[in-house]
């Protein structure tokens, strides 16, 4: 892989979203035209590059795709201390530190979200490989960047959806409650309950107590409103213990919407968005900052810089120390100002 010039390896891992091939995109191309590297990129993430499964990024692979949904490379949520292999597990840092060394690499990019990161700072102190990593999830919960690309992508579908269900709600006089991703956190359900006009949003920063959005709902109706939509984070839960489902195959949504309509005798309905947050073209925003970040990636890498991710800090594209990042989780605040845009429009929290 070596004729005298650097060369790096890129990979993507943990769930894909949007902004992932503009990312790939922006870091291949400032490395191959402004510093001369070869690039080459692992498939299916850290197992790929336990296997030593890769090709060669070059002009012709790199062309097209900065509109594209996905990853070129693909993606896996392996980690490289726990690759399956039927139904064990092995350890292959040391195989993916050869692999690494064989090809004559002087840096690889890992794009991914929080575990992606653990993994990335797990490779950097158990071999001598130098990493650089990007953050990407639609869940925006990265901690140490402003924003992560895949973001605003999902929010402006999850806003669409929620548009759309305006209407069917209207027609039928229906509480909708629609289910909206993000793990453990809330930032896509507060930005597009607040862009999409929800009337109730319910997150996992904020314990919820269902007679509160139960009287919420009751008041709507009693003023004449026609129909009551409710944004739900996958990962929202109750204050109230037993208000936790029993049934492990429910999902908080799925009994929320159960009990409401019970609760308030309003028929009630449920949409699950689900992982068609993830697909799609990505946004001009996400193009932006992944492509933003990319490119800081390759002159990072240039400089020599290794053990840090990209982040997005007011506006600039930054290194950020891996050890800082590793681990930690970005939650919304009580006093964000999404929450305070939420709580001075009347909007329902739960609480």
């Amino acid at each position: 892989m070596t004729n005298g010039s650097k060369s790096i390896g890129i990979l993507t891992a943990g769930g894909d979203c949007q902004g992932l091939n503009a990312a790939i995109r922006g870091v291949a191309k400032t490395a191959i035209n402004q510093y001369g590297m070869q690039v080459i990129g692992f498939l299916d993430g850290f197992r790929g590059l336990a296997e030593n499964r890769y090709e060669r990024l070059d002009g012709e692979k790199l062309s097209g795709i900065l509109t594209l949904g996905g990853t070129i490379l693909g993606t896996s949520r392996d980690k490289p201390h726990k690759i399956a292999i039927g139904d064990k597990f092995i350890d292959a840092i040391s195989q993916a530190e050869e692999n690494y060394h064989k090809l004559h690499l002087d840096a690889l990019v890992c794009i991914g979200g929080g575990g992606t990161q653990k993994n990335a700072l797990r490779l950097l102190k158990k071999t001598d490989m130098n990493i650089i990593t990007l953050p990407k999830t639609i869940d925006n919960d990265v901690w140490g960047t402003d924003l992560c690309f895949g973001y605003d992508t999902a929010v402006e579908i999850a806003t669409e959806a929620i548009d759309r269900l305006h209407s069917t709600a209207s027609s039928h006089h229906r509480v909708m409650v629609v289910e909206i991703m993000g793990h453990n956190t809330g930032w896509l359900t507060a930005a597009s309950g607040l862009a999409g006009g929800a009337d109730v949003v319910v997150i996992p920063e904020i314990p919820y107590d269902i007679e509160v959005i139960k009287n919420a709902l009751i008041e709507r109706n009693r003023k004449g409103k026609r129909f009551s939509i409710v944004a739900v984070a996958e990962g929202a839960r109750p204050k109230d213990e037993n208000e936790i489902p029993n049934d492990f195959e429910d999902s908080t949504a799925v009994h929320l919407t159960h009990r409401l309509a019970e609760l308030t005798g309003l028929e009630t309905r449920l949409t699950s968005l689900g992982h068609v947050m993830r697909g799609g073209s990505p946004t001009a925003a996400d193009r932006i900052l992944a492509t933003k970040l990319g490119t800081k990636a390759a002159q990072l890498i240039a400089e020599g810089q290794s053990g840090v991710m990209v982040a997005e800090r007011a506006g600039y594209a930054v290194p950020v120390p891996l050890e800082e990042i590793a681990g930690n989780r970005r939650i919304i605040e009580d006093d964000h100002p999404l929450l305070e845009s939420l709580r001075n429009l009347g909007i329902c929290l739960g609480v």
